[in-house]
């Protein structure tokens, strides 16, 4: 009964106690508050603009646009001669030695562009070198022996040619218009996996990555993370309107295979490259005449220049396209035909879109101030007119040019004349390849093209040609002078 009384008294208690608070919060607040508290969330999430839809891009028309006119291309490179690196096996040998070896036969495969109905195909210079026989697989599983129409190894672009009709092809697209982030397809034979479609994004554009051996090389690529293996060289970029946009040519890899970047060519090198081949036979390169570098911290330190931007010219050389416009030393090349450059690779892209003749609007930083020079483009020769042909002298099928002191200086020489093109004949038939320098020629030095012509045409008999590759490997050929 207690216990009953005191449970009885704390209740009236409680009860008591919230009247009083209640009938205190009435009385000394006019209206009830709500307090929201609402934690920050650690991650926010937001829409990406695509296509302006609200939706990704639909890439299934590129891809079926571009599928078609992208080619297999297989390619045999015969087995032919090489010779022992041991000069003394040629004299001393003991009878079974024998002075030549028998090459194992080269094949290799890659992709390429159909870029005409009637069969002219793009692909990069390097799927096709030196090889003796090139076939191309059509998408319809034909397959058609090509014919090598030019090449052009500062670009790694060469052209070749079917005998057929009717060929399902790509439209060139301006590839300046490209933008950073704009969705990109990779088309091509990976593997020998035939009309692979990868897609990705433009990760950047004028990308000078030095993988091109050509001492004239023009290297501008765009890097893109479409996945792209090899076989896939010599294949099409396409943009989302299964227009041409780039020929796929290298990987980014520390091992052999994709691993997150790949380079393609400009189309619109391409398209220039394409169309100077087909009618000129060579492509003609349009030269400022000036040493550049990038603009860097340094150099906006040292010559005071007010933002790190453009391209800085170290030296015009006398006479050329630059200096006759008007171009100095020190100066900074902002654009060209109203297009920034900001890197050696972007103002090579750029000229390298003309030809000798051409005329150009440069734009250039003097004093932290813009001004605009008219420069006429010159050729390889220092003038404006159409480079035609090779003058260098056929020699047993071969044509050649002088090396660079850079050349020299990595190849341990200080002489030799490199063969550039190479045909049917005796040098090919001994087993030497393209870009072999030749340095000594029946133990006669051989600096320059017309020395080498003119000890050939003296020799009687047999000739023993020494030399080196862009490898480092020494070889020896031995071989008669009857006929060419």
């Amino acid at each position: 009964m207690k216990n009953f009384k005191n449970g009885l008294f704390t209740l009236l208690l409680a009860s008591i106690g919230g009247f009083v608070a209640l009938w205190t919060y009435t009385h000394y607040f006019n209206e009830p508050q709500t307090v929201t508290v609402q934690q920050e969330q650690s991650m926010r999430y937001a829409s990406l603009p695509s296509t302006g839809s609200g939706e990704l891009p639909d890439l299934t028309y590129a891809a079926e646009n571009s599928v078609h006119a992208v080619v297999h291309i297989k390619v045999t490179q015969k087995g032919g001669y090489y010779s022992s690196n041991n000069i003394f096996d040629w004299f001393f040998g003991d009878g079974n030695r024998q002075p030549s070896q028998q090459m194992p036969i080269r094949q290799g495969a890659g992709s390429g562009v159909i870029i005409s109905s009637d069969g002219f195909i793009v692909t990069n210079n390097h799927v096709v070198d030196q090889a003796d026989e090139i076939k191309i697989v059509l998408n319809d599983k034909r397959e058609l022996i090509a014919k090598l129409i030019g090449t052009d190894p500062s670009t790694d672009i060469a052209l070749l040619k079917i005998d057929a009709s009717g060929l399902p092809v790509l439209k060139f697209s301006n590839s300046d218009n490209l933008k950073l982030g704009e969705w990109v397809l990779a088309v091509g034979n990976p593997f020998n996996l035939t009309s692979t479609v990868t897609a990705g994004i433009v990760s950047a554009k004028g990308r000078d990555i030095g993988i091109n051996p050509d001492q004239m090389r023009i290297e501008s690529f765009i890097q893109t993370d479409a996945a792209v293996n090899p076989g896939n060289s010599g294949g099409a970029l396409v943009n989302t309107h299964g227009e041409l946009v780039g020929i796929n040519t290298a990987i980014a890899s520390q091992t052999g295979s994709y691993s997150g970047y790949s380079f393609a060519i400009p189309s619109n090198i391409v398209q220039k490259v394409v169309a100077d081949i087909r009618e000129y036979g060579e492509v003609q390169r349009a030269l400022l005449n000036v040493n550049i570098a990038d603009v860097d911290a340094k150099i906006t330190k040292d010559y005071n220049l007010n933002k790190i931007e453009g391209v800085f010219v170290g030296k015009v050389q006398p006479g050329g396209a630059a200096e006759l416009a008007g171009i100095r030393d020190n100066d900074v090349i902002i654009s060209v035909d109203g297009m920034n450059v900001n890197s050696t690779a972007e103002l090579q892209e750029q000229i390298n879109k003309h030809r000798p003749g051409d005329k150009v609007t440069v734009v250039v930083k003097r004093d932290n101030k813009r001004k605009p020079f008219n420069v006429t483009l010159r050729n390889k020769h220092g003038d404006t007119q159409i480079v035609k042909g090779d003058d260098n002298e056929d020699v047993f099928g071969a044509k050649f040019v002088a090396i660079s002191n850079r050349e020299k200086d990595e190849l341990g020489i200080r002489y030799g004349v490199k063969i550039a093109e190479l045909g049917n004949g005796k040098f090919k038939d001994a087993g030497i390849k393209k870009g072999f320098v030749i340095t000594q020629v029946n133990k006669n030095a051989v600096s320059e093209v017309d020395e080498l012509t003119s000890i050939i045409k003296k020799s009687r008999g047999g000739i023993l040609v020494e030399g080196i590759y862009p490898n480092g490997e020494i070889a020896y050929y031995v071989f008669g002078t009857d006929s060419k």
